[in-house]
């Protein structure tokens, strides 16, 4: 009798562990109906030029092509584009009517490569993944930055374009620096994406907060802050007041808090929680800022979240390429 009470006993403990080993694996949003789930291969992307990158991204995806070459080749199309007012040529100038660009890129070994504060390279992504394949470092600055750039025989061109140069010039009548939100600072096109193989990589590019001091870096070629890529867990990038995202570490953060069982979704808005408590500490208004973040997971469910209405991202999976409203904090 007594060899089967233990028997009992401790068939019940280990019935028991198994359950609580299983919950442990499960995200805590398990039942959220908000959760976005997507299929391998996906992109994502902010804002609508995400559109037309992750249509270009899509061709390497589709015939199973590695997420590294897909966020590259996405992110370039609106860096190449005139009409992009915030990425790249065409991108708007700083306070000196300088184009300054910076960008990052970070594949599924943890690879990574940045610049910052470039100027004169139309395709600022690719001197970063030139720095990390063919460098010792993972990132390169100001002429340092232009001078390898040439040297791996990119091409020296002049960015401003004449609408960018005509805005420049109407500023400097007031010279006065407060960005609009959703206007002036979705000033990124942050990448990331999962391919058919199970890798994740990301890619980050901006021309930076138009009418910045010179030599101003925001978060968009910090590994950490604008984007991260974590491939056991998932990927997150950022747009919009870089030195906000910068505070909290932001994409570092959002993967993080997927690591802990938190849906994309869930992490994203986690992460904006943290930039709106720290800007209330700190006695900022709220209404003058805007961050969002997207992340992915090794799953391909997705997330977004903002501090206020008006961003949005692209994604595009086996079902198509679609424009996404974000859901955000300020209601």
């Amino acid at each position: 009798m007594t060899n089967r009470r233990n028997f009992i006993k401790t068939a019940a403990i280990a019935s028991v562990a198994v359950a609580l080993n299983s919950f442990k694996g499960k995200p805590e949003e398990e039942n959220d109906f908000s959760l976005k789930k997507g299929k391998k291969p996906i992109v994502l992307s902010t804002w609508n030029f995400g559109v037309q990158a992750n249509a270009a991204a899509w061709e390497i995806l589709k015939n199973k092509g590695r997420a590294l070459d897909a966020v590259e080749a996405g992110v370039r199309v609106p860096e190449g584009d005139p009409k992009e007012r915030s990425v790249g040529y065409g991108g708007r100038p700083d306070r000196d009517g300088r184009v300054t660009l910076d960008a990052c890129i970070m594949d599924e070994n943890a690879n990574i490569g940045s610049v910052a504060c470039l100027e004169y390279i139309k395709h600022p992504i690719s001197v970063a993944r030139a720095v990390m394949e063919k460098t010792p470092h993972v990132m390169l600055v100001g002429d340092g930055a232009l001078q390898f750039a040439l040297s791996q025989g990119f091409k020296k061109e002049n960015l401003l374009v004449e609408e960018s140069e005509k805005e420049w010039k109407e500023w400097l009548k007031t010279s006065q620096y407060k960005p609009i939100a959703n206007i002036e600072n979705h000033d990124t096109i942050g990448m990331i994406a999962l391919d058919a193989s199970g890798n994740l990589s990301g890619a980050c590019t901006t021309s930076g907060m138009a009418f910045k001091m010179h030599g101003r870096v925001g978060d968009s070629p910090i590994i950490g802050a604008g984007l991260y890529v974590d491939n056991e867990i998932g990927a997150a990038t950022a747009t919009g007041h870089g030195e906000e995202v910068i505070r909290i570490s932001g994409c570092h953060l959002v993967v993080e808090l997927m690591r802990q069982g938190k849906s994309p979704q869930k992490a994203c808005e986690e992460a904006v929680a943290r930039i709106v408590k720290l800007t209330k500490n700190r006695n900022k208004d709220l209404k003058e800022i805007q961050v969002g973040f997207i992340a992915l997971n090794k799953q391909g469910e997705y997330g977004a979240y903002c501090i206020q209405g008006g961003f949005n991202y692209a994604v595009n999976d086996e079902t198509g390429n679609r424009l996404i409203d974000a859901d955000y904090f300020l209601k």
